[in-house]
């Protein structure tokens, strides 16, 4: 049976906008999709059910992580794990040791606390990393931590010491006070020291004169997460949930290293004429706007999903290439699935609606 999986994190849109956003909102093939298929509803995510406290990865991330396998890896340490898979995605070897990733972010003045900016808004040029990276490292060799170069929004450091933290994804984060999703363990205070000092360090930086002169944010912190022993890697694959991942690019990366399985290229085409695979899709155009409220853009986005995505992965359906699909969404708390299938889209007296987008 020809079968595709389909996550599209913040697909649902927030509760209390839902209604204004869906009013005028024209999506025919994932109105067809979704009212001609069979919904299941998620519960709220909203503590962590280890110390009570906010939950440190989204709802697509910690599905991504239970269906690779590293659930448990992820309620232990906060975010997801991926940290050592995805040095392997960029040519490195992991050798023995607990990894993280460590992004160079920026922090921004709220009322009376600070707050994470999308990292992704950041666009770091592979200069202005290489030169704050070569600033941070004396810090790190004297701390005893090895720092290495990944890309230029993505370094990572081999630190046992801090195997004990609890961290929190960037995305978990963004436009929240940082107090709360701060690295949380033994070590905390260690880390936190070290990451005050590269603070200091780069206040003065030319990149970030040179930054700042050009309306563009500076570089101003660090941000850990992704915990996770290199032995990870070595975990078996049988639990992998596909053998061709579609769309799982920047970390999402690491998932494909984790199972093994196939990244081609991203396009309906080559999703379809997968047929004799399991495919996982991940369509991440929504997650960007969502986290910086630009509901605009994200309504914008949505149709550019609708008509490179919905659009012929529905015909595929009708015309029996793709025998059955299932369609995850999430926002940053809910999940909700639906099971869509050939024999499905045939009950016409369901009729092609988003209402299964409202709360």
């Amino acid at each position: 049976m020809s079968h595709l999986e389909i996550l599209l994190p913040f697909g649902l849109p927030p509760a209390e906008l839902a209604k204004d956003l869906l009013r005028d909102l024209k999506l025919p093939a994932l109105s067809m999709l979704l009212g001609r298929g069979n919904a299941s509803g998620g519960a709220a995510l909203v503590e962590d059910d280890q110390s009570n406290e906010p939950e440190r990865a989204l709802p697509h991330e910690r599905w991504l992580a239970d269906r690779f396998a590293m659930g448990d890896a992820l309620r232990s340490g906060g975010s997801p794990p991926v940290a050592p898979a995805l040095v392997r995605t960029m040519g490195l070897v992991p050798e023995q040791g607990h990894w993280f990733i460590v992004q160079p972010v920026h922090f921004h003045i709220a009322r009376d606390h600070l707050v994470l900016t999308d990292p992704r808004r950041l666009a770091l040029s592979e200069d202005e990393s290489r030169a704050l990276f070569n600033v941070a490292l004396p810090s790190f060799d004297e701390a005893g931590l090895r720092l290495t170069y990944g890309r230029a929004d993505t370094w990572f450091v081999l630190a046992d010491r801090h195997a004990n933290l609890r961290t929190a994804s960037p995305d978990a984060t963004c436009g929240r006070n940082i107090d709360i999703w701060m690295p949380k363990g033994d070590s905390a205070r260690a880390w936190r020291k070290l990451q005050n000092i590269v603070q200091m360090d780069w206040h003065a930086s030319p990149i970030n004169e040179a930054r700042t002169a050009t309306m563009a944010e500076p570089v101003n912190s660090l941000w850990l997460w992704g915990g996770a022993p290199a032995s990870i890697l070595a975990m078996p694959s049988a639990a992998a949930p596909a053998t061709a991942l579609f769309g799982f690019q920047g970390w999402f990366a690491a998932f494909g290293a984790l199972a093994g399985a196939s990244v081609p290229g991203a396009v309906a085409q080559n999703v379809i004429a997968a047929s004799n695979q399991h495919r996982l899709l991940l369509l991440d155009g929504l997650i960007s706007p969502a986290l910086a409220g630009d509901w605009a853009e994200w309504l914008t986005q949505l149709q550019v999903l609708e008509a490179l995505w919905f659009v012929p992965l529905l015909e595929a359906l009708q015309d029996g290439k793709v025998d059955a699909m299932s369609l995850l969404l999430t926002n940053g708390t809910q999940t909700r699935q639906w099971q869509v299938s050939r024999h499905s889209l045939r009950k016409f007296w369901r009729k092609p609606t988003l209402s299964g987008l409202l709360p």
